[in-house]
């Protein structure tokens, strides 16, 4: 398998554009997979500048509701049209940020990928592609919860309750011996999602990409050393898994990892490509 991060909020080439928010690409021997898109069109340049073909592209996963993932599907959708996008049927509701003194700020998918509906395939709890593809969202456990999800809200009429984070998921992409999960902003936190990814594996994966979302963007504040700590130490015990984080686990909590975890622990980054 072969993963190039086409679009993350630091970038490694001067060709390839930076911006909170996320999309890799994936190819197998079978596959060409688009999970997540970024917040905007950049995506698009960003894979000539790689030599991505994302008109080639046959499998395209959102991984959540919210703008800095998705606010390049509807330009992906304009130069691919065939491809098969999977997106939770919890996805297009309204997600919104808030934050003492300030108006809710809407951070959910674009009005325009509505333009697109008939391309969409709405996904529930769990759904089995093909041998190589598998969608979760039925994460069963809740430890080390992030607080720098307080923030984030469902509208409902005219309150904004907490968002559960029903509309995350999470693919699972298995090739030969090899298997990767991959988890964009791991909103109901890594260490559960994992447990739920070993659980449908039958064993932990060999490779994970995900934001750990340890960082508030909005606040610019990053959860105590302590949860860090102990998320560190939980992806440390499964021993034959390397992790590659960016984007919303923030600098100073992947610092903290990295000199927990060592060489077990790299970085997501604009440009980049990885071979497992």
């Amino acid at each position: 398998m072969k993963i190039t991060t086409l679009l993350e909020n630091t970038s490694c080439r001067a060709d390839v554009a930076h911006a909170h928010g996320l999309s890799q690409y994936l190819e197998t021997k079978n596959h060409k997979i688009l999970f997540d898109m970024g917040p905007s069109p950049a995506i698009v340049e960003n894979a000539k500048a790689l030599d991505v073909d994302l008109s080639a592209v046959d499998t395209a996963v959102l991984s959540h509701g919210h703008y800095d993932h998705s606010g390049g599907l509807a330009a992906f959708l304009d130069c691919n049209k065939t491809a098969k996008v999977y997106l939770s049927r919890l996805a297009l509701k309204p997600y919104y940020a808030v934050a003492a003194g300030k108006a809710p700020e809407f951070i959910g998918v674009p009005d325009d990928v509505k333009t697109y509906e008939d391309r969409l395939t709405l996904t529930g709890d769990e759904l089995f592609i093909d041998p190589e593809l598998r969608l979760f969202s039925d994460v069963k456990t809740t430890d080390y919860r992030s607080h720098a999800n307080d923030k984030l809200r469902e509208k409902q009429g005219e309150d904004y309750p907490m968002d559960e984070f029903r509309h995350e998921q999470n693919l699972l992409v298995t090739e030969g011996e090899k298997a990767v999960l991959l988890a964009g902003c791991s909103h109901r936190g890594i260490v559960n999602i994992l447990r739920r990814a070993e659980e449908l594996l039958g064993r932990a994966p060999d490779a994970v990409f995900a934001g750990f979302h340890l960082h508030n963007p909005g606040t610019g504040e990053t959860e105590p050393r302590e949860l860090v700590e102990a998320v560190g130490g939980e992806l440390l015990a499964r021993e034959g898994t390397v992790y590659y984080t960016g984007h919303c686990t923030g600098p100073d909590a992947f610092a903290i990892l990295k000199a927990q975890m060592g060489e077990r622990l790299q970085a997501m980054t604009g440009g980049a490509v990885v071979e497992i």
